[in-house]
């Protein structure tokens, strides 16, 4: 029918969002389309006063309640999100090289030839 409303039921309201990973956010919620898929989009205010922005798959919400602007605000102050880092290990430190001589030493303390008087004292 050519008459009918095209109104969108777009949602944008001020939450709180409680995700199935134990996160609680609050920030300015809307409906977002990237890839032909949906997502939430949560702009939460930071302390700085800039906003940090989040998509969120809407199966991973345990819970959405509509709120106003000053109770949003409060939640995102207490739950600022982490900012975005590389999930790598830091870098291995570089071992001491022990030459056969100073090994030597190490193992034969105080002329011990078996190093057995020491053992609790070498340095690994």
């Amino acid at each position: 029918m050519s008459g009918e409303n095209t109104q969108s039921d777009q949602f944008t309201e001020w939450c709180v969002v409680e995700l199935l990973g134990h996160r609680r956010l609050g920030g300015f919620v809307t409906e977002q389309t990237i890839a032909g898929q949906r997502f939430l989009r949560i702009d939460i205010p930071r302390r700085d006063g800039t906003m940090t922005t989040q998509l969120v798959n809407p199966l991973s919400i345990y819970c959405l309640t509509p709120t106003t602007e000053a109770l949003a605000r409060a939640v995102a102050r207490e739950n600022q999100p982490e900012p975005i880092h590389r999930w790598e290990l830091p870098p291995a430190r570089e071992a001491k090289r022990v030459s056969p001589m100073e090994y030597q030493e190490i193992r034969e303390p105080d002329g011990d030839p078996t190093g057995e008087e020491d053992a609790d004292e070498l340095p690994f």
